[in-house]
């Protein structure tokens, strides 16, 4: 069987970090978030990597991770264009960002063709959870139903210290499958607790131990002829708001769920998350990296 391939979406500028915090270091020899992942995956035993990235800003990350990745196993990039759009369809005037995570993941049809992960690049996600995820994608088999799996963080380990993030927050059954995700688009610690708000005033308090989905899933092939049938629904459906509606991954494989078309595996990890949402999260996280460097998990020049 063919060794499981890793798709990463690293299309995204990163607004409120401001600048392509994707190409930023963290690492002490110049390694950035990226690098560790794709280190992880390797070492779990992925066999090749596909870059989903914006044309425009091809010659810098080939610059930057061309000359290290490139070196270490076969790797592919595929672009994520605003008018990569079925037939029949076509792009409103005024509509500028391409059509979100599914449509990312939905770029990488025409090259991808065996089990394979989805991971966002500018998150750090931790050696096991890269194992966990391989591991299930090597004995993922379509039946009835599609075989998905998707790694479950804890959410008290998602979090950063300067301000609110996005986070899927999970329900998941007895036996250990996705039952549905609410995207929560303003979490954040306040005190000991933690808290979102839907609408900036009222604040809820959710546990520390809820099960957080940070783009971490593993799909079969049969994922891109689903992405093709519900991205047509999309557009349809929101035809009066094309300038805005993303297609977002999480919504696209709840609905799939619901259905019964899929079933998702969550695939719990103690790792923490690490991220650079803000400018002032980028000294944790290069930290954190030393840290596991002295603990012995990394190299201190990772591809030397």
């Amino acid at each position: 069987m063919s060794h499981p391939a890793l798709v990463v979406m690293a299309a995204g500028m990163g607004s409120r970090y401001g600048g392509l915090k994707q190409l930023d270091p963290v690492g002490p020899s110049g390694e950035i978030i990226l690098d560790y992942s794709v280190y992880d995956a390797l070492r779990a035993g992925f066999g090749r990597v596909v870059f989903v990235i914006k044309a425009e800003i091809e010659d810098a990350f080939r610059e930057k991770v061309g000359r290290t990745i490139e070196g270490q196993c076969e790797v592919a990039y595929v672009f994520q264009r605003l008018d990569d759009v079925p037939e029949g369809f076509a792009v409103p005037p005024g509509r500028a960002k391409p059509w979100g995570t599914a449509h990312a993941t939905y770029s990488a049809r025409h090259v991808v063709d065996v089990p394979f992960a989805v991971i966002n690049a500018d998150d750090f996600y931790g050696r096991s959870s890269f194992q966990v995820l391989h591991d299930h994608l090597r004995t993922a088999r379509d039946g009835n139903v599609h075989d998905y799996s998707m790694v479950g963080f804890k959410l008290e380990n998602t979090l950063t210290e300067h301000g609110h993030v996005s986070r899927g927050v999970c329900t998941v059954d007895a036996e250990g499958y996705l039952q549905e995700v609410r995207e929560r688009t303003r979490i954040q610690r306040s005190g000991d607790r933690i808290v979102y708000t839907e609408d900036g005033e009222n604040w809820t308090e959710i546990s520390r131990e809820a099960t957080a989905s940070m783009n971490m899933w593993g799909f079969t092939p049969s994922l891109f002829s689903e992405l093709e049938t519900r991205f047509r629904s999309f557009l349809q459906e929101n035809v009066d708001r094309l300038l805005k509606a993303e297609f977002f991954l999480p919504d696209f494989v709840g609905r799939l769920t619901k259905e019964d078309r899929a079933q998702v595996k969550v695939l719990p990890t103690d790792e923490r998350w690490f991220g650079v949402t803000y400018r002032e999260d980028k000294p944790r996280v290069e930290q954190a990296v030393l840290d596991l460097i002295r603990q012995g998990i990394y190299p201190h020049n990772l591809w030397g």
